[in-house]
């Protein structure tokens, strides 16, 4: 558990001292359980997040529910798409979910003009955010666009365990499915493909990634 004080000095390499006193001041600490949805499509966004601790999966969702994954933010980073819709003042148009409890920090829309202008290290931060999601984005529609899904599903559990740091991922067929676009049909008989292969071995609600992978 971060108090602000402890919060902020963990961004103490990013950013200039002046500009860390002022998100302790400006900032507010939030805690989210595992599974918790902190984001809707249609939301009004009135501060952006930096995680502290813990991992949110960022996904747009289309008219009937369907969801399809965007990108992870992970500790130490933030979500681009809030902070292009909070400083254009324009609705959610993604939605956030914490994978396991996280705290975040979260910075009052009403600061991060003047931020803009007036910190080096905050305008530095929020682009390189932009430039680092965007270029996930591309990735996404690279793979659904020129991938068969088998790459892609073993791409998918490579990231997942990368974000995690563990090689045993705790998800659904049908979690996999909603993330990738597909059915828990289709995954299902992938990952028992990939288990017939030695690449991974399945239990229940689980999948342990083997070195071959």
């Amino acid at each position: 558990m971060f108090d602000v004080k402890a919060a902020v000095k963990k961004f103490e390499t990013t950013f200039e001292p002046a500009l860390l006193t002022e998100l302790e001041a400006s900032s507010m600490l939030m805690n989210v359980k595992g599974g918790d949805t902190m984001l809707n499509p249609g939301q009004t966004i009135r501060a952006v997040p930096l995680l502290l601790s813990g991992t949110f999966k960022v996904s747009r969702v289309n008219d009937e529910g369907q969801e399809i994954l965007l990108y992870y933010v992970k500790e130490g980073e933030s979500c681009a798409m809030t902070f292009t819709c909070c400083m254009m003042s324009h609705f959610s148009v993604i939605r956030g979910t914490a994978e396991e409890d996280s705290e975040l920090l979260c910075v009052p829309m009403d600061v991060m003009d003047g931020w803009m202008i007036k910190y080096p290290t905050w305008k530095r931060f929020v682009m390189q955010t932009i430039l680092n999601r965007f270029t996930e984005i591309l990735k996404s529609i690279d793979d659904i666009a020129f991938k068969k899904l088998d790459d892609r599903l073993v791409n998918y559990l490579k990231e997942k365990a990368k974000t995690t740091g563990s090689s045993l991922i705790n998800l659904t067929h049908q979690q996999i499915g909603d993330d990738l676009g597909t059915s828990r049909v289709v995954v299902s008989r992938l990952l028992k493909k990939l288990e017939t292969d030695n690449k991974l071995l399945l239990y229940y609600n689980q999948i342990k990634l083997l070195s071959e992978l």
